[in-house]
Parts: structure tokens; sequence; C-alpha cells
């Protein structure tokens, strides 16, 4: 459990929140709470249910027992705009090949129901050093332009809760640089955050939840 004591009262709350994954259970009454602008840093072994706790609160996996809550309202009740809240950022960058980089976030933007502000998707862009390569095929990408992809498409999009597994895996420094800076003005911003790693994210305030004790 993450301690909340002289916080603001939560945006999101989790409570006794268990999940299995392949028959075994991973993590069970797992409680927390954010609130607009924090960050919480999953940490733990291999298999200690980072990525499934993501999952779980992305509904994308079931959990067996316990309660997810946005302002008081469990998720559940209307998983559609739920999943509009969130942004998310697997081991898996889910680009289409054939599109090009620009056309990949548009299209994010569009499936999401939001608009689509070209200043905006520009601004995601320079901030990965991917406005020359915007027009390329992701097909043709490399494996760090595709995870800076990925994120220029999370930064363009409108979520306010961020989901990121692993969000440094294939960037190299100056791209790490890159994400801490828009993952500050996300905070700063009011936005909330929780992201599973291996290694310090380097943000101030971020707190941690550490998985598998």
């Amino acid at each position: 459990m993450v301690d909340r004591r002289g916080m603001a009262p939560a945006f999101l709350d989790v409570s006794g929140l268990s999940c299995r994954r392949g028959g075994r259970r991973v993590f069970e009454g797992l409680s927390f709470g954010l609130g607009a602008g924090e960050l919480l840093t999953l940490t733990g072994p291999n298999g200690s249910g980072k990525t499934t706790l993501l999952r779980a609160l992305a509904l994308l996996v079931p959990s067996d027992a316990g309660a997810i809550q946005w302002r008081g309202a469990d998720v559940t009740a209307d998983r559609e705009a739920w999943r509009k809240r969130l942004g998310w950022l697997g081991h898996q960058e889910g680009l289409k090949a054939d599109l090009s980089v620009r056309e990949n976030i548009s299209i994010a933007c569009r499936l999401r129901g939001e608009s689509v502000h070209r200043n905006r998707i520009d601004e995601a862009l320079a901030a990965f050093d991917l406005v020359r390569l915007s027009h390329r095929p992701a097909r043709t990408l490399s494996a760090g332009q595709r995870r800076r992809a990925a994120l220029a498409r999370l930064v363009a999009g409108e979520a306010q809760v961020w989901l990121l597994d692993e969000p440094f895996n294939a960037l190299d420094a100056p791209s790490q640089a890159a994400l801490r800076d828009v993952m500050e003005t996300h905070i700063e911003d009011g936005g909330l955050a929780i992201a599973a790693t291996h290694v310090s994210l380097g943000l101030r305030g971020a707190r941690t939840l550490e998985l598998g004790k």
C-alpha cells in the first residue's frame, strides 16, 4: 500500500486488488491512490506483476477481487469512458506498419474520439526528434524510432492517466531525456502517470510501489 497521509484526495483509487496470471496469483490486496499531478513507479523483479497491474488498470485483464475507482465511481461501470482517459504504452508499440508516423498519431486520436490538433502533433513529433521521419511508414523504423513514435502518439493525445510499461526500452540517452521532459510537463499540468520500470525515472516527487515483496 502506498502511504497518502497529508496528500490531496485521490482521483484514482485502487483498493484490495488481486490478479492471477496463468492460474497463479501474482498479487493480492493491493491498494493505492493517486491525485492530480502524481507519478507512481512500479518496481519489483520479473514476474512480480507490474505488467499485470497495468493491464488490470486498463481493463485488459480481469481482476479476482478489489475495485478501481475514478473520482469515486467504479471504472467498470463505464469502461469506454475510462479507456478514453487512459494513454497506454506497452512492450509492443502498436503502430500500423504501412501508415506513416504522422498517420499513426492522427488515427489514434480519431479512434479515441479526440480532436486532431495539428500543432499538438507537430509538438509531439518535435519532442522526440521525429519531424524528419514523420512521413516514413512505421515498418521502416528502427526499434528506437518506433518507441519514440509510440511516445509521440501518447503525448499528442488528451489522456489524463498514462500507463507506461518499461517506457525507457530501446531509447537512447537523448530520447530518455525527452521522455522525462514530457512526463514532467504531463504531471505539472495535473495529469497522472503509473510506470513499470527496472530503472529510475529520475523525476522529482515520484512515489514507488514495490511488488513481489
